[in-house]
């Protein structure tokens, strides 16, 4: 859901799209990948990641997500790269050259 979130703030600050376009666009990525909820469970797991790993609440929020969806690969832009939370996901920068 933080990814969505995300998204969305995206396209409207930085693509200029205007809501209807943003809407569209959203409704495409929910209908090709699952959505995570964001649970007690997952902030907590986010709190617990945020304090052992450096993370903010944001992208540890995102990274509990990924875990407890069993993600094997977590691709945010601005992470730390290599990073394996919990020996699973390991996150990777999709935009790190070679």
């Amino acid at each position: 859901m933080q990814v969505l979130n995300e998204l969305a703030n995206v396209a409207r600050r930085k693509m200029r799209m205007s809501w209807p376009e943003t809407n569209a666009f959203l409704s495409m990525i929910r209908a090709l990948l699952p959505v995570q909820p964001i649970t007690t469970e997952t902030h907590e797991t986010g709190l617990a990641l945020a304090e052992r790993y450096g993370l903010s609440i944001y992208d540890a929020t995102i990274a509990a997500s990924a875990l407890h969806a069993g993600c094997d690969t977590l691709w945010p832009e601005d992470m730390h790269d290599g990073l394996a939370i919990r020996d699973r996901p390991r996150i990777v920068n999709p935009f790190r050259p070679g």
